[in-house]
């Protein structure tokens, strides 16, 4: 569409997050599976050149066999009377007032990590849950799906230490378990589980979450938890360590050193 098009606005929304939709006044706008990707880049690169955008979905084409295709599929979306396209020289872009999800995610992580409250992204978390574009495997997917799934785990590690220093634990918990359902072998979340329970003074949980996360470790990953992690619990789990030592000493007979037995001396 091009920028004499004037019926795009706040009133659209492209989602990307769990899949591709196009709302338009809240309906969704048909767009065809092959054109929903060159939408979909644009949304993901905003005022990309041509040439970056025929890159990106046609990589392995000649360059003007890819330019070519993409002005065959500009010209099939200029003819969707819905589709919030802006050209503007060698650039492609979506309307300005278009509303997209990706965005809310990234701006909102800014806020926070700026000092925004926490709270505030609750809406967006509960979005992000879902992959970008799941189904699709173009590389230029691929990257932004991991940057993002990255961006919303930092997010979420953040939110729950601003929680846990505000005191605000059980709020710190769910913000920790839920990057824990993210990426389960990822130890920076269960080192906070194991700080937000020491912070309300549960030993016993502190102590499970962390052997929870070094069984998960060894056994899939064949490595010990960090000594950051370890160091945590040490006033804990120091005397746990040292139990078998004491035991032993324990159930020495008197007489015997802490070295073994004492021999008899040979008589002279």
């Amino acid at each position: 569409m091009t920028s004499e098009a004037g019926n795009a606005g706040a009133s659209f929304r492209l989602l990307l997050l769990g899949g591709f939709r196009l709302i338009h006044q809240h309906e969704t706008v048909s767009i065809p599976r092959g054109l929903q990707r060159i939408v979909a880049v644009i949304g993901l690169r905003p005022g990309a050149t041509r040439a970056h955008l025929a890159g990106l979905l046609w990589p392995e084409a000649a360059e003007d066999r890819a330019l070519s295709s993409l002005r065959t599929a500009l010209w099939r979306l200029r003819q969707e009377p819905n589709c919030p396209l802006r050209t503007a020289g060698d650039t492609v872009r979506l309307d300005q007032q278009v509303q997209v999800d990706v965005d809310d995610l990234v701006r909102t992580a800014a806020r926070v990590r700026d000092g925004g409250d926490p709270r505030l992204a609750d809406a967006v978390l509960t979005a992000a849950r879902h992959d970008l574009l799941p189904g699709w495997y173009d590389d230029w997917v691929l990257l932004e799906r991991e940057r993002l799934r990255q961006l919303r785990l930092h997010l979420l590690e953040h939110i729950a230490r601003s929680h846990l220093d505000a005191g605000r634990h059980d709020e710190a918990l769910q913000a920790a378990l839920e990057a824990v359902g993210a990426e389960p072998l990822r130890e920076t979340p269960h080192r906070l589980i194991v700080q937000i329970h020491l912070a309300e003074g549960n030993a016993y949980e502190a102590l499970h979450a962390f052997y929870a996360y070094r069984d998960l470790a060894l056994r899939e990953l064949q490595l010990e938890p960090s000594p950051a992690m370890a160091a945590l619990l040490g006033d804990i789990l120091t005397p746990i360590r040292d139990a078998p030592a004491r035991r032993t000493l324990d159930r020495r007979r008197p007489g015997e050193s802490t070295s073994g037995p004492v021999s008899p001396r040979p008589a002279r």
